[in-house]
């Protein structure tokens, strides 16, 4: 399941926001920074800039933090299930 960021607001697993998810249960993701006008990863050295968290909101605050909006978004894939606390 992929996400993106939209007018700063992050939507995540099962269609929430993010922030509405219950903060005891941690879900591994990938975050991925794409440039909406070509629909690919932004890329460094060939490689896509990619992070792996179990904080996906403050991950994807952090990739666009200085981004034209209009032009960058964050994808966001859960990588496996919900571990409790």
């Amino acid at each position: 399941m992929t996400a993106a960021l939209f007018h700063r607001k992050t939507y995540g697993l099962q269609g929430l926001p993010v922030s509405a998810m219950r903060a005891d249960h941690q879900v591994p993701c990938i975050v991925t920074l794409i440039d909406r006008r070509t629909g690919l990863a932004h890329r460094g050295n060939g490689s896509p800039l990619t992070l792996y968290t179990l904080h996906p909101e403050a991950a994807a605050t952090d990739l666009l933090a200085g981004r034209d909006a209009a032009v960058w978004e964050a994808r966001i894939e859960r990588l496996g299930k919900v571990a409790t606390a």
